[in-house]
């Protein structure tokens, strides 16, 4: 059975288009068909302070696999494009760093789910303007 996943893609550090390119070119190759992708959106950063603006999009992907599955591919594709730390929680926060790219998942069908590793539908994605309005673009 085929599964709608949507995917929240950013980058601020490097060729943030080439990133980006690149990262929606593996998850089409290891996660599953990219159906439909939004028009990019430059944006500052949130939940921290850099002078490098950041690239975002949304993508529609038709996947086979799980979640949790997704969550570790879409990782693998996250490292391998250079990124080096994942966000880090100190004391309650969040602590947000710049990133050659960023690989969140948003959606998968209607499953609702709250994991230490994986929670959907994102939790804070309709704080984000750079999120619904790309998401509300090709949905």
């Amino acid at each position: 059975m085929t599964h709608k996943l949507y995917l929240a893609l950013g980058s601020n550090l490097g060729n943030r288009e080439e990133n980006i390119r690149r990262a929606l070119a593996l998850i089409d190759e290891r996660v599953g068909s990219v159906y439909r992708v939004s028009s990019p959106m430059e944006t500052d950063p949130v939940g921290f302070s850099s002078p490098n603006k950041f690239i975002n999009l949304v993508c529609l992907v038709h996947t086979m696999m799980s979640p949790m599955s997704c969550l570790r591919e879409t990782q693998k594709i996250e490292l391998e494009l250079g990124r080096t730390q994942k966000t880090l929680c100190t004391d309650g926060q969040l602590l947000h760093s710049d990133r050659t790219i960023d690989i969140d998942l948003l959606t998968y069908d209607d499953i609702i789910m709250d994991t230490p590793e994986l929670t959907l539908p994102h939790p804070r994605m309709k704080e984000r303007d750079f999120v619904m309005r790309p998401l509300e673009e090709i949905s």
